[in-house]
């Protein structure tokens, strides 16, 4: 009799953002096919007697094909076992689950997906950014850095101007190309982004500039999510000092909704001390 798959997100890092349910079922684990980036303290939730296997993939670096994972999987199933497939942030949000639920759908395995919480939300809180505001973003846009050569992006100038707030993720290691493609496809060199990377765990990094100054922030930690939009800027200044690479103050475009214009005010005033 085969076994069950489970698409767990794990989570931006912190092992105290896993769901009760995505620890229930790593604790009840026979096999775990945890992503890279999945971190030692997580995986310590699951049985001692569970069999382990490092799958994850890393640009530039040895990674575990898509089809030895599919292999895997479904080999472990068949073999009656519990197998929980562990992955980073939401299995659902460029986790590649389209393409394992398609092979364990194929193979006749049953599966689960179970949520996560994505890096976005944890990169929000902790640059205290709300995705969305009443008088300022109304809709939130997920999308990539591996841009496609043939895909043109949207018009992302009419997007933010009408409320909507962007996550970017894997920026990408070239800042400059980032900043081309994103300028190309309408948005001003003077949009407030927040950088923030390896959200909620020991190692998290985070800075406010705009998308001019992008390429001369030096952070090397990964992976990253860039938040791009009028948000921005209600950002807690102390929190991610509001300075480039140089120690200057960075002049980031007044609001243009009345609402945030006494925030705004506020924000210039700690700026400029």
């Amino acid at each position: 009799m085969n076994g069950k798959v489970y698409l767990v997100g794990a989570g931006p890092g912190d092992p105290e953002l896993l769901t009760l349910k995505a620890l229930r079922i790593l604790r009840q684990a026979d096999a775990v096919l945890h992503d890279d980036l999945v971190s030692p303290q997580i995986l310590s939730h699951a049985p001692k007697k569970a069999r382990i296997y490092d799958v994850g993939k890393r640009c530039g670096q040895k990674s575990t094909r898509q089809e030895a994972i599919h292999f895997l999987m479904i080999e472990l199933a068949r073999q009656g076992l519990q197998v929980v497939r562990l992955k980073g942030g939401d299995p659902l949000v460029f986790g590649r689950a389209g393409e394992e639920i398609q092979a364990l759908r194929e193979a006749d395995i049953e599966f689960e997906v179970v949520p996560g919480v994505t890096s976005v939300l944890a990169a929000a809180a902790a640059a205290e950014i709300s995705l969305t505001m009443r008088a300022t973003a109304s809709s939130l846009l997920i999308m990539t850095g591996r841009f496609a050569d043939d895909r043109p992006l949207p018009d992302l100038r009419s997007l933010v101007a009408s409320g909507t707030t962007i996550a970017l993720y894997m920026p990408g290691p070239d800042a400059h190309m980032t900043v081309r493609k994103l300028a190309a496809a309408g948005l001003t060199l003077q949009t407030p982004v927040a950088l923030v990377a390896r959200a909620s765990t020991p190692g998290q990094q985070m800075i406010l500039t705009t998308l001019k100054e992008l390429p001369e922030i030096s952070m090397q930690a990964k992976p990253s999510i860039l938040i791009i939009g009028d948000v921005v800027r209600l950002s807690q200044p102390d929190r991610l000092r509001l300075e480039t690479l140089y120690g200057q103050p960075i002049p980031l475009p007044a609001p243009t909704h009345r609402k945030e214009r006494d925030v705004w005010g506020t924000l210039q005033a700690v700026n400029h001390e």
